[in-house]
């Protein structure tokens, strides 16, 4: 199995919304899937809540990435109901302020395409 469909099926292990304290806030609703430079896998999803204070799949995925001490992303996609999402602005930017070399990572933008971080973020401030 190739590393798009690995990362693929891992994300999806982890994708469905359920509910929180309220109706209108939940998590689960997109999950994402990464493979460090080293092979490492890590996994997240995304936590939807009020004022703000949710975050990413991505975020979710990075963070466990970071407790093992790991900051170079090889590839990784991020995943809902509706298919494959590339990441958000938020998103691209943890991942190149995190290392510099991630501007070469590799996102699955689609089942069919991938793209640089450098690609979705050409003119990066860092």
């Amino acid at each position: 199995m190739d590393t798009k469909t690995k990362l693929i099926n891992e994300a999806r292990k982890y994708l469905g919304e359920f509910k929180l304290s309220e109706n209108y806030l939940t998590a689960g609703s997109v999950s994402a899937a990464l493979i460090t430079k080293n092979g490492n896998i890590y996994t997240g999803i995304c936590v939807d809540l009020a004022c703000g204070i949710g975050f990413c799949a991505e975020h979710s995925a990075i963070s466990e990435m970071l407790k093992n001490r790991e900051t170079e992303i090889d590839m990784l996609v991020a995943i809902s109901e509706n298919g494959i999402l590339p990441p958000c602005g938020r998103c691209r930017e943890l991942m190149l302020q995190l290392n510099k070399n991630n501007k070469e990572t590799k996102i699955i933008i689609d089942e069919n395409k991938i793209v640089t971080l450098g690609e979705l973020l050409p003119y990066s401030w860092i």
